[in-house]
């Protein structure tokens, strides 16, 4: 009775200590600076080959140097560079490399790019782009500091802002092309968490939930809380194909995408009306803090998803 008694304080001891560890450091105060300023109109909307994705590009940089980042492996800097018609396109991408399984990768993402100036109404013409996708880059970024903080991941871990993605999902692809897909175990690309789902408060979906059992490992380290993880409700809306994870996807990598959006009655969605006072903050934390604790034991090594079914056998 004692031993049962003294590993339910533990465990009890174990949870507060985590939650206000990830309180301090996830802080209301915090996500909204990051979100805030990714959609700000001197951004521009982020569109690609303009001055504003620029500026988003060094403020994600300066974040990532900030937390405590580095590089990846080839890379002198945080902008990984391409071009597509003759003109430069960058992500922004940082790690922080794994204590003992160094070359098993876990990536976490978001597309920092958006539709810039578009036909709005007479007051404002500016998609800014605050929940597509400044709320996953929000996230992403936040979690970089999380782990970092933690300092506990045994798999390296990858934080990448994907340029071009409203344009083909350029960025993406070019990403998955530097990296052998068979290192990366998981990847966690976070898209569109502004707003309450549809199963409510405290409440994500995961796309192609029944592709892989990446669902299944995160939901098992939710146990106790308030948050669940659902399937994707959305299946007439092909959401799988239609964001970051799905070139890593189709070459075997259990990569979803969270969201909590309502695709389907979204009236924000892609047009100027698209900004922070249209986001629910507190579900944004939420969902951030419930991505940073279903994914400890991934970033450990103790649990592996499932692979995807290979759909190409090499890159376009």
């Amino acid at each position: 009775m004692k031993k049962t008694l003294y590993t339910l304080i533990a465990l009890l001891f174990t949870q507060f200590a985590w939650a206000q560890n990830i309180n301090k450091i996830i802080s209301r105060e915090y996500v909204d600076h990051l979100i805030k300023t990714l959609s700000s109109d001197e951004m521009e909307g982020r569109a690609i080959y303009t001055a504003g994705i620029d500026r988003a590009a060094t403020f994600i940089e300066s974040e990532f140097k900030s937390i405590g980042l580095i590089p990846l492996e080839g890379e002198t800097g945080f902008r990984q560079t391409f071009e597509r018609e003759g003109k430069p396109l960058f992500n922004v991408a940082g790690m922080i490399p794994g204590k003992s399984k160094t070359k098993e990768l876990v990536v976490f993402s978001g597309h920092y790019d958006h539709l810039g100036i578009i036909k709005g109404d007479e007051q404002d013409s500016i998609a800014n782009g605050a929940d597509d996708d400044a709320s996953g880059i929000t996230a992403m970024i936040a979690l970089a500091k999380y782990y970092k903080a933690l300092n506990n991941n045994e798999r390296t871990l990858i934080f990448v802002a994907f340029t071009a993605e409203e344009s083909g999902g350029f960025g993406s692809r070019h990403f998955s092309k530097k990296l052998n897909p068979d290192d990366v175990v998981a990847m966690f690309n976070i898209e569109m968490i502004g707003k309450e789902s549809k199963f409510g408060k405290n409440a994500a979906f995961i796309t192609g939930f029944d592709k892989s059992d990446f669902g299944k490992i995160l939901q098992k380290n939710l146990k106790g809380t308030e948050f669940t993880f659902h399937p994707d409700p959305y299946i007439r809306q092909n959401l799988f194909y239609r964001s970051d994870n799905a070139t890593l996807a189709a070459l075997g990598v259990p990569a979803h995408t969270i969201s909590t959006d309502q695709i389907d009655i979204d009236k924000f969605y892609h047009t100027v009306k698209d900004e922070y006072s249209t986001l629910d903050t507190e579900n944004i934390l939420a969902t951030i803090k419930a991505i940073a604790k279903s994914a400890i034991s991934i970033i450990k090594g103790t649990d592996t998803p499932t692979r995807i079914p290979r759909l190409v056998e090499a890159h376009d």
